[in-house]
């Protein structure tokens, strides 16, 4: 089985030394929202890290139940794998955290065990959008409009009176974007990745991924 993306450098080029991180992501959006943090680690409060990251070609669904054998293939080759999927479009039912437990006991069976970790959004990565964050108009080319994004989508009552994000994270987004008549592209995520600060992020699943991206490269 194979990822949707090839490592930028040859295993004959690796030979000297394991590249720190290899990230299997669920899709293009997870994709470049890793690559965005990863590109600000001064930011993210971790060292420079030198990481290949590949998708799966099936998504949500294949990184929950075939990530141990994508990454059982890479093993040393890096020195900590990371999957990272949403739980809405894995096809389980179970808690998000559950789900990082039965992924995780795989990775370890083949080899992983104590050097990698998974993280599952719950819903999905659009409620990583939703910050307090005047950078998150900006995104979606939102800015100079009126009025500002996070009314306008209360106004429509999409962001319940009370509630830290949006009833539907996803669907925010994407009636954001229609008004704008922007299309939804995988830059969007990139864009806040590399520009909204990460003490702004407070879903639990970002949390995770923080606290074991410092773990494992420490400033």
């Amino acid at each position: 089985m194979e990822g949707r993306h090839r490592p930028r450098h040859s295993i004959r080029e690796r030979s000297h030394g394991l590249r720190d991180l290899v990230v299997l992501a669920a899709d293009r959006s997870i994709e470049a929202t890793i690559r965005g943090l990863l590109s600000r680690p001064r930011a993210v409060g971790i060292r420079p890290v030198e990481f290949d990251i590949f998708t799966h070609s099936r998504r949500d669904p294949g990184c929950f139940r075939q990530a141990h054998e994508f990454l059982g293939s890479l093993l040393g080759l890096y020195r900590h794998a990371l999957v990272i999927f949403d739980r809405a479009g894995s096809g389980s039912r179970a808690a998000a955290t559950d789900m990082e437990s039965q992924v995780r006991a795989l990775l370890d069976s083949r080899g992983w065990e104590g050097a990698a970790d998974v993280v599952v959004i719950d819903p999905e990565l659009e409620v990583w959008v939703w910050s307090d964050s005047p950078k998150v108009d900006e995104a979606p080319h939102w800015t100079g409009q009126r009025p500002p994004l996070r009314k306008w989508i209360r106004d429509r009552g999409l962001w319940p009176a009370g509630q830290p994000k949006p009833g539907d994270p996803k669907g925010a987004v994407e009636i954001a974007l229609r008004e704008v008549r922007i299309p939804s592209s995988s830059s969007i995520f990139l864009r806040l990745a590399q520009s909204v600060s990460v003490e702004r992020c407070t879903d639990p699943a970002f949390g995770r991924l923080r606290n074991r991206l410092h773990s494992w490269f420490p400033a």
